[in-house]
């Protein structure tokens, strides 16, 4: 039996029919053809890991070894790639949430994704392109906060940009140069109060 015959088929078992994904052989026996049909239903619906795959096919009580062989022929022929998944949530999510690497790096973490394919996903996003997405992020909301106690303005930008992953440091510098480039003065006092590098001194 060679490596792409899969587990062994179950005696008497007739597979449903079912039309295979270009390149992807239907796998012999129930549990595989079950297994092969709920990894196409969820790639249907958005990309995902193979870490997240394989907790949904453990989940419906998928055995180990079928899971890793059906997963692995999908790896072969191209419908899980862990860099390629890695790469598209980083831009695009970066793109449209504004999220900083923490927080694009725990969101790979949090689906499976190895920390070598995590660091070369957000190697794509640089300094530059992070620092001018916070700024844009911070000048939206500026105008918006206006009626608001300049203390509570402050506050609440650096906690825009530090829930979307920014640094503390970096969240408050921007904060402090958008409101200077708006003519916005902020007392030395306050701003002491707000820098979280004095207060980590």
């Amino acid at each position: 039996m060679s490596e792409h015959d899969g587990p062994q088929r179950r005696q008497g078992y007739r597979r449903p029919p079912a039309e295979s994904a270009e390149g992807l052989e239907d796998p012999p026996g129930e549990p595989e053809w079950a297994a092969r049909e709920l990894c196409l239903e969820l790639l249907g619906r958005r990309a995902r890991s193979r870490a997240e795959l394989a907790n949904a096919l453990s989940r419906r009580g998928v055995p180990a070894e079928v899971a890793d062989w059906v997963l692995s022929r999908f790896t072969e022929v191209g419908l899980i790639n862990d860099r390629a998944f890695a790469e598209t949530l980083v831009s695009s999510r970066h793109a449209s949430q504004g999220l900083a690497r923490g927080a694009l790096a725990e969101q790979l973490r949090h689906r499976g994704v190895d920390p070598a394919t995590v660091s070369a996903a957000l190697a794509g996003l640089d300094e530059a392109t992070e620092m001018s997405t916070a700024r844009s992020l911070v000048r939206r909301r500026l105008s918006a906060s206006s009626g608001l106690p300049l203390a509570v303005r402050l506050r609440r930008l650096v906690g825009v940009l530090a829930r979307k992953g920014y640094p503390a440091g970096l969240a408050y510098r921007v904060v402090r140069e958008e409101f200077a480039t708006a003519g916005i003065e902020i007392p030395a006092e306050l701003a002491e109060d707000a820098d979280p590098d004095l207060e980590a001194q």
